[in-house]
């Protein structure tokens, strides 16, 4: 379904090998997003800098779930296949919840998580959606939770970032690995 054919792991420089190889020691399979973005090394090397700032901040108000929340709701509503069932599987992971990802992807606000992860993924709704209207009282919604401006800049950062993220995969037509599809749902084989 790719339009973009992958290049050969063989033929990538080698910090983009080395770190695909990573990857691919600690999840098991190489995650499609890292080789189709490797046909243009220099925006390779771009995304995912500023993808590891985003998701692997340290400190800050959202944890490594929330981000993976926000993901996978507004993927969702962005209607790109690959980001929802690969974040959704990372979401699920993270949450230790089988079920959350199918219900944020489809309507957080009856999904089985906290308050403040449902005023969380209002306000990234609404940057996702209608970024325009984001006004004082979006931000005071967030701080009733105990969310500050500062997370509300990593709710909106990741949003927008997903939002190029969702985009290039649709396009391309990337397609999520077989191996997402479980990750989360089923008690790991020992």
């Amino acid at each position: 379904m790719n339009r973009y054919p992958f290049p050969a792991l063989t033929d990538l420089p080698d910090d983009i090998r080395a770190r695909i190889v990573e990857v691919q020691e600690k999840a098991g399979f190489v995650p499609n997003v890292f080789l189709a973005l490797a046909r243009r090394p220099a925006e390779w090397r771009a995304f995912f800098a500023y993808h590891d700032a985003l998701m692997l901040k340290e400190g800050g108000g959202l944890s490594k779930g929330d981000r993976e929340m926000i993901v996978t709701a507004t993927s969702a509503a962005n209607h790109c296949l690959y980001c929802v069932v690969a974040h959704g599987a990372i979401l699920r992971i993270y949450e230790k919840k089988p079920l959350v990802a199918d219900q944020v992807a489809i309507n957080h606000r009856k999904a089985d998580i906290t308050p403040r992860q449902k005023a969380m993924l209002d306000f990234a709704m609404k940057v996702c959606l209608r970024s325009h209207e984001i006004e004082e009282s979006d931000f005071a919604a967030l701080h009733t939770h105990g969310l500050d401006d500062e997370d509300a800049w990593d709710i909106a950062a990741i949003t927008a970032f997903f939002g190029l993220s969702n985009r290039m995969a649709s396009f391309s037509g990337m397609q999520p690995n077989p191996e997402f599809y479980l990750m989360g749902r089923v008690p790991k084989q020992k």
